[in-house]
């Protein structure tokens, strides 16, 4: 047993998490890394089953998703509070019609997840418009969002949508885009 530690288990420092979440003896600090990891993956999981069934009735549970001093980050956005947040969605519902969320891919690590979506909605003419991006997420202990940090291209998936800037958009890749190798081979 480890010296000053009569009551520790002499393995509790090498345990894995799988271990110490399962049950097995380790010291507290495990123990509370694996209360931790619980916490953070049951955010995770009750964060992505708002985004997906988001409406502007479920706004009122910002609270429950985010810490109230999160910071929330966009190419449009840059705000901290769960007020400021919520309101980024209420202008969200008040601006695009049938937006939604759909989850592709999610990563968890530690207190970091990486989750990638496309983001559904129509536009004033009534074209269904996608647009492709992910989200760096810092959570709390408790498995609040601290940090939401989305990234998504707005000049490919948004402007190059618009009459105006979209002609410019597809001129600026065409003249900005490295040339094909030719031949066909692939490196």
């Amino acid at each position: 047993m480890p010296v000053g530690r009569p009551d520790a288990h002499p393995t509790a420092a090498a345990l894995p998490l799988a271990d110490v979440a399962a049950g097995h003896r380790g010291d507290l600090v495990n123990l509370a890394d694996a209360a931790d990891a619980r916490a953070v993956a049951a955010g995770l999981d009750r964060l992505l089953d708002w985004y997906a069934g988001l409406t502007p009735a479920r706004l009122a549970e910002v609270d429950r998703h985010y810490h109230p001093q999160a910071r929330f980050r966009d190419p449009f956005n840059d705000v901290c509070g769960t007020a400021a947040i919520a309101g980024i969605f209420r202008h969200m519902f008040e601006t695009v019609r049938e937006p939604r969320f759909v989850i592709i891919e999610r990563l968890l690590d530690g207190r970091r997840a990486f989750i990638r979506w496309d983001f559904h909605l129509r536009r004033d003419d009534g074209r269904a418009l996608t647009i492709h991006g992910g989200s760096l997420l810092h959570f709390e202990p408790d498995g609040r969002v601290r940090e939401h940090i989305d990234y998504w291209d707005a000049a490919g998936e948004l402007y190059a949508q618009l009459p105006l800037l979209g002609a410019l958009m597809r001129w600026l890749k065409r003249r900005l885009a490295a040339p094909s190798p030719r031949g066909g081979g692939s490196a």
